[in-house]
This record gives structure tokens, sequence and C-alpha cells, in this order.
């Protein structure tokens, strides 16, 4: 495992951040991502509530919403990958999601499930074959009430 990670090292730097998602992710730049923590197990992304993002309802497009909650996950991913030497791929294979109440404000996205990708990242570079694991985030508004739940399935394959 390698001692410095690049990835967290940039997501904790906003203007390099914001320079990265207009270079890799540049809807994530037009929608205000913004990473506001990251260690090796919880991420959290906030979207703001501004005329870019909202429907013609009054709230956060869901699409939107899940360009947010699937950066909290893997924004995780690619920090565990860059902890280990071995290059690896991955992938969203499914997501689910459920919509509990309409986003009118800034929402934030929380992920702790970096373990388990650490350790499915770890399998995959052991074993040599694709690996998946399920993570869980939820997003919140700005009053602590949970306006969204997402689950993606995450694959993990060493590159050859």
């Amino acid at each position: 495992m390698s001692s410095k990670n690049k990835i967290r090292e940039l997501a904790v730097r906003p203007g390099k951040m914001k320079l990265y998602f207009l270079k890799s992710l540049p809807m994530a730049f037009l929608a205000g991502l913004k990473i506001l923590e990251i260690n090796k197990e919880t991420a959290a992304v906030s979207v703001p509530y501004k005329y870019l993002n909202k429907n013609p309802f009054r709230s956060v497009y869901f699409a939107v919403l899940s360009m947010a909650a699937e950066l909290s996950s893997g924004i995780l991913a690619l920090a565990a990958i860059n902890d280990f030497s071995r290059p690896v791929s991955m992938l969203v294979l499914d997501m689910k999601a459920l919509f509990l109440k309409k986003a009118r404000t800034k929402i934030i996205f929380r992920c702790e499930d970096g373990k388990k990708i650490s350790e499915a990242i770890s399998k995959s570079i052991e074993t040599g074959e694709g690996q998946t694991v399920e993570v869980f985030t939820s997003g919140t508004d700005e009053a602590g009430e949970i306006v969204a739940e997402f689950s993606f399935t995450w694959t993990f394959k060493p590159k050859d």
C-alpha cells in the first residue's frame, strides 16, 4: 500500500478539485458539487440548490442528486484504489434509489462504506478476479432530513 494518497490530497483542496472536475467531470463542475470530507471510511459531497440543478417542480433534479450520491461513493473507491500499487478498474454495475422528500436546499450525501470498498479492492488484487460490493449513501437537507437514499454496486478488477 502507498503512503501518500493523491486522490485524498486533491479532494481536500477545493481549488484543485474544481480544476479536476472541470477537466475530468465537467457536469460535476457545472452542478457545483463539493467534497466536504474524505478519509479512508467516509466521504461527504454537497450539491447546491441552484438554477442549473433544479427542475420545473422547484426541487433539485433527480439526475443531479444521483451524480452527487455516486460521487460520495466513487471518490472513496478512487482513493482506495490509489492506496494500492497495482492498477484496478472500477465501474458501477447497479444503482438503486429512493427519493423521500423534495430537495429544496443544499443536499449533503454521506457514504461510510470505505472499508467495504477497500476490502473488495484488496480481494480483487489477491485473487486476480473481479469483485463487487454494494455501498450505501444518503442525502440530507439543511434541516437534517433525509431526502434520498442510494445504493451502488461497484465492480473492481485488477488491470493486466
